[in-house]
């Protein structure tokens, strides 16, 4: 045997014999929503502001579902960004749904977080209002420069 017999540069293709059941299954009915039917939903993409209750401090993020983030950010659950265990407990300040994955609202979390830091802040005592006032004007700059007609952004007061 050579060399070039025992070890391969290309693989060779191989197809894999069907699943029991899968094969008929297709063939009979010939319509691809049983297919659909087995394939999981995406799960909806949102991008949150929460605001601290007890210092002038916000935090973005990026979660399919919210309510367990929010409880993980404030320490009920495991998991929670280690960035956001100094403002405990936090509030729900904002909420944008709508997003098609991930990588679109991990899109927009980043436009939002990179245009608010280079956004001049204002020379006054900081505060939970002035730094969501500072949010907010820094996602209407988001709103300018990507297409957010599809989003639905809900304030929440607190």
């Amino acid at each position: 045997m050579s060399l070039t017999a025992a070890f391969r540069a290309a693989k060779i293709p191989r197809t894999l014999p069907p699943k029991c059941g899968e094969a008929s299954a297709a063939s009979v009915s010939g319509d691809s929503s049983a297919e659909a039917a087995k394939t999981k939903a995406a799960p909806p993409w949102c991008v949150y502001l929460i605001a601290s209750s007890r210092i002038p401090r916000t935090y973005v993020g990026v979660t399919t579902d919210f309510p367990r983030r929010l409880r993980q950010h404030n320490g009920e659950l495991k998991g929670g960004a280690k960035a956001a265990s100094a403002g405990r407990p936090w509030n729900v300040a904002c909420l944008v749904e709508g997003f098609a994955n991930r990588s679109e609202a991990c899109e927009f979390e980043s436009k939002w977080k990179n245009i608010a830091r280079k956004m001049a802040r204002k020379r006054t005592e900081p505060s939970v209002e002035s730094v969501l006032q500072h949010r907010q004007a820094a996602l209407s700059r988001v709103e300018t420069c990507m297409d957010c007609s599809h989003l639905q952004i809900k304030w929440h007061s607190s």
